[in-house]
């Protein structure tokens, strides 16, 4: 059913909870036109829009999106067109017009570890177009079902145990670079393999693990929690390995909160999660940690002050040391983020 999604989300309306708390928001992207289709417009304005309607976003982390790519480069060199995009969008931010919260504080590019040893060059280039660049996402979202979405840039099955990732992924590791982990939640112990083979390089796991309940396992929610419990124990276990806790809006997870008439509100969104966060917590601990937007993705769900208004009711029984760490202080270490 097509809708206006401003009209929709402004259905589901609250007052902000704790607006003086510090958050650091990990979790965002920025585009325009992506992957052929078109999409929401998504750029400094409409960020802005969100990260200061009532919380206290003091900054955040652009990750990588496949916007405003190279054209007219090779296509492993087309990903600096991205990086240098949202430099200028950074910098934009940083000149306080549009307000004190600092947009894309640090910049996660894309760059193919498929490369193996070849993709230093690369990553230096990157590292000379921002100084704010700090690591790469390099989705390895993989299915045997083609009905799920894959939206990965190299397709392919079992990239994290090859040997020219896990070399690409040393360079990475010995530049002092982050890794984004976006997986599907079988991929979990491909994951645990990786880390291993790495095991001085910062990894990020994003949307606590990549859950699927919808299209083929939509009927088997079950399992799926059974085998994403299974992953997250194993993946916590290794100790350069943190967690996201969001991403709980995109459609596959099957939580179908984007099909209502009235969007969901935050007390509601805070009881759907806890088992998911809880379970995350109790293994990596609230110092491995972190609440993300993903926005705009999520935002087809829920709207940004529900979503960390929910966090917040979501997180109220932990110390005040520990949703410190999860809001905001875990993001700026993880992503050495100074402003």
């Amino acid at each position: 059913m097509s809708r206006d999604l401003k009209e929709w989300l402004n259905n589901t309306k609250e007052e902000i909870i704790e607006p003086e708390l510090p958050i650091c928001d990990p979790h965002h992207h920025f585009w325009d036109k992506r992957f052929e289709r078109e999409f929401p417009k998504y750029q400094l304005d409409e960020l802005i829009a969100d990260i200061t309607s009532g919380h206290n976003v003091r900054s955040t982390v652009f990750i990588e999106a496949r916007s405003m790519y190279t054209a007219d480069l090779p296509a492993d060199e087309r990903p600096l067109g991205e990086v240098d995009y949202v430099h200028g969008i950074a910098a934009a931010s940083a000149s306080g017009i549009y307000g004190p919260s600092r947009a894309a504080a640090t910049i996660i590019g894309h760059a193919n570890l498929n490369l193996g040893e070849n993709v230093r060059p690369l990553l230096e280039r990157l590292a000379l177009a921002s100084d704010k660049f700090k690591g790469i996402r390099h989705s390895v979202t993989w299915d045997p079902h083609p009905e799920v979405e894959n939206t990965a840039l190299h397709r392919r099955e079992g990239q994290l145990v090859s040997k020219d990732f896990q070399a690409g992924a040393k360079v990475l590791s010995d530049m002092g670079m982050s890794f984004e982990a976006w997986l599907y939640f079988h991929q979990l112990p491909e994951l645990v393999k990786f880390a291993k083979s790495v095991p001085d390089l910062k990894i990020i796991l994003n949307h606590i693990g990549g859950l699927v309940m919808d299209g083929p396992y939509s009927d088997k929610k079950d399992e799926v929690i059974n085998i994403w419990r299974d992953g997250i124990a194993s993946v916590a276990e290794c100790p350069n390995v943190v967690v996201k806790l969001g991403g709980i809006g995109m459609p596959r997870t099957g939580f179908n909160w984007h099909e209502r008439d009235v969007p969901i509100s935050s007390e509601e969104l805070a009881e759907d999660i806890a088992p998911f966060f809880d379970y995350c917590i109790d293994n990596f601990g609230p110092e491995r940690s972190m609440f993300e937007s993903n926005f705009p993705v999520d935002k087809v769900s829920f709207s940004y002050p529900v979503l960390y208004n929910a966090f917040k009711r979501y997180s109220k029984g932990f110390s005040v040391s520990e949703r410190a760490a999860m809001f905001h202080d875990n993001a700026v270490d993880v992503y050495k983020i100074s402003i």
